[in-house]
């Protein structure tokens, strides 16, 4: 049986990562509004992912 927590965490990885790049396209193109939303979603993943004990240091590129 797959390990439901490992395979909620990865999910959460593979998504924090996305959101790190479009929140960087945003920046890039001066997309305010898009980047303040984005961050939204950042903070809550970097939330869950620092309480299921994943180390961010190496992935987390926005640092905020």
């Amino acid at each position: 049986m797959p390990n439901t927590n490992l395979e909620i965490t990865q999910k959460a990885m593979e998504d924090f990562v996305k959101i790190q790049r479009h929140m960087l396209t945003a920046k890039e193109e001066n997309a305010t509004k898009t980047y303040e939303g984005l961050k939204e979603e950042y903070l809550y993943l970097k939330s869950f992912l620092n309480v299921a004990g994943v180390n961010l240091t190496e992935i987390d590129r926005i640092k905020e």
